[in-house]
């Protein structure tokens, strides 16, 4: 039995095969040896593409089977637990073909559709060697010409630069300075003329090392008028509002890797025997398994919230990206490093002693997601320039959005891109509805612990909302307290979330198999727990809700069940907790 939100992401799984076999294409020891040689796991794509998965990456609109985030999110997540490399390699298509979803005619959609779903691999050309995450800065042109435009100049670091067949690239479309100098144009790589391109070697990585991380260097290479995505000038723009997709689905990455990493830890403490006992059996052991369930199921909460946002908040997506972008890949690094205390020296080895090294090799890949699409850097500084909207319009909640961006019963609209702005001019009603929903959980006795948790977070969101007020962004050099602030914010956004969900879903959830850790707001007081401990530093609410947390979590497992707030059930012999 599983969730109908993971129905797709479940025939997956089960099509994939046990990842436990070696002898599966997306096997785990399979994974672990082309790491260990560097290289691309081009078997396991091609398997990814026979099963179908492009399809997912190309709106129903464009031709393809894309037709809910939320659930697109699920399917990447499935192919990251398994393997991240495998995941950011194969799912980089969608992010390089996304800007035309956003922003290209129709007849461009159909066209990037067709080939994406027969295979075609997608790279998305922003940085460049000297300027990082500066796009204002790039100095890639697409000189104008008769009939189309003349690319020069050289983007680096970029994935699927060598094997893409197309790559959208963030031009200069003149010489002016400022954000209306940039234009996106689609490049067929299959269609440029010898010399007028090459790709630049591949990067060795300390993660995903098999990945082609590499660049490509333009030397005059026409591409035809049609090529032009958006107007002249909007490419930038186009760039901006494509952001607020690809961070929501790179959230996909670290629940896989969440997923992944707590299986291990949870199959070692209970094999591995110390002090008469097995590790699961020690109280410290039970402490930080018990926290880091709590952050597992904060970071599945908030994907699950901002994967059907994109759908019902599409004019909040500024500020819920960013900060969802900036919160879940922090969380997982920190929860993988913790559960690295729990495994002890095996955590570190690359041979076989352990799980054919993979917790090593997860800890390295996952350092990479928090890079991707806007560093944490970058999300923190994007929440911080939206502070003056975000404080304008503190109370305001858009209640259909709200609702249906929560209610997993509720059917979504179609996205619509053309809904997309740039600065959250109508607020955030995740947050903006923290006070409503502390109410709401205050109201049922069974919660008390969750609704005083609730109580204290919308505390601090009232508090941060007069802090940012106060302050005066400017376009650079930010103050370290308007950081601080932004990660609060995320914070809050994400006790707001799960709050949300919980209290939306209590009813028919929580009257299934995972009834345990919805019960009495069971995972939501975790959840709440964890968030108030990085809200109030020093503090530690305390209570024994990790240890019943883990017993709630062993009980799914018992019942063939993998860790999440939704059914699930454990696929293959391997045990991922």
């Amino acid at each position: 039995m599983s969730h109908p939100l993971s129905a797709a992401a479940l025939q997956l799984d089960r099509s994939l095969g046990d990842p436990g076999d070696p002898a599966q294409v997306l096997s785990y020891r399979r994974c672990a040896a082309l790491d260990a040689h560097e290289e691309f796991p081009a078997d396991a794509c091609r398997e990814l593409d026979r099963l179908g998965v492009p399809r997912y990456y190309v709106p129903v609109e464009a031709g393809g089977a894309l037709d809910r985030y939320d659930r697109a999110l699920q399917m990447l997540r499935v192919i990251a637990r398994r393997d991240l490399t495998v995941a950011i390699g194969h799912g980089k298509t969608f992010l390089g073909a996304a800007c035309v979803w956003v922003g290209g005619s129709q007849q461009q959609r159909r066209d990037l559709g067709t080939a994406v779903a027969g295979g075609a691999v997608v790279s998305w050309a922003l940085t460049e060697r000297d300027h990082g995450s500066d796009l204002l800065a790039g100095e890639v042109t697409a000189v104008p010409e008769p009939g189309g435009y003349r690319l020069t100049g050289e983007k680096w670091l970029i994935n699927n630069a060598t094997r893409g067949d197309l790559v959208c690239v963030l031009t200069r479309a003149g010489p002016e300075p400022g954000p209306r100098s940039f234009s996106v144009v689609l490049v067929d790589r299959r269609a440029l003329p010898d010399g007028s391109h090459q790709p630049l070697p591949a990067e060795r990585l300390h993660g995903i090392r098999g990945a082609d991380i590499s660049g490509i260097r333009f030397t005059g290479a026409r591409v035809a008028a049609d090529a032009l995505i958006g107007g002249a000038g909007e490419g930038l723009e186009l760039v901006l509002k494509t952001l607020q997709l690809t961070r929501v689905l790179c959230t996909g990455l670290s629940l896989g890797a969440a997923d992944h990493g707590f299986g291990l830890a949870m199959q070692y403490s209970r094999t591995q025997r110390r002090f008469g006992g097995t590790l699961a059996e020690l109280p410290q052991t039970r402490r930080i398994l018990g926290r880091a369930a709590a952050d597992l199921l904060l970071v599945e909460a908030v994907t699950i919230v901002a994967g059907r946002a994109v759908h019902a908040l599409p004019a909040e997506l500024a500020p819920i990206s960013a900060a969802v972008k900036y919160l879940v890949p922090t969380v997982v690094q920190r929860m993988l490093t913790a559960l690295g205390d729990v495994l002890g020296a095996r955590s570190l080895l690359s041979d076989d002693t352990f799980a054919d090294g993979r917790f090593q090799k997860l800890c390295r890949d996952h350092r990479l997601v928090g890079i991707f699409d806007g560093s944490t850097v970058v999300n923190l500084h994007a929440l911080i320039t939206q502070f003056p909207f975000l404080v304008r319009h503190r109370d305001r909640v858009d209640t259909a959005g709200l609702t249906a961006a929560t209610d997993l019963a509720v059917d979504l609209p179609a996205f619509d891109p053309r809904l997309l702005v740039l600065l959250p001019r109508q607020g955030c009603s995740l947050v903006n509805a923290l006070p409503a929903l502390t109410q709401r959980l205050t109201g049922d006795p069974g919660t008390a612990a969750a609704a005083a948790h609730a109580a204290a977070v919308a505390a601090r969101a009232g508090e941060m909302s007069a802090a940012m007020q106060a302050l005066r962004p400017t376009a650079r050099d930010q103050p370290p307290a308007a950081f601080r602030l932004a990660e609060d914010f995320a914070r809050c956004l994400a006790a707001a979330a799960a709050g949300h969900l919980w209290a939306a879903n209590r009813g028919p959830v929580g009257a299934g198999p995972t009834a345990p850790l919805w019960s009495g707001g069971l995972w939501l007081e975790a959840v709440l727990t964890r968030l108030r401990e990085q809200l109030e530093p020093g503090t530690e609410p305390g209570g024994d809700v990790y240890e019943r947390l883990i017993a709630a979590l062993q009980a799914q497992h018992a019942a063939g069940l993998t860790a999440s707030l939704l059914p699930y059930p454990r696929i293959g012999s391997d045990d991922r907790g």
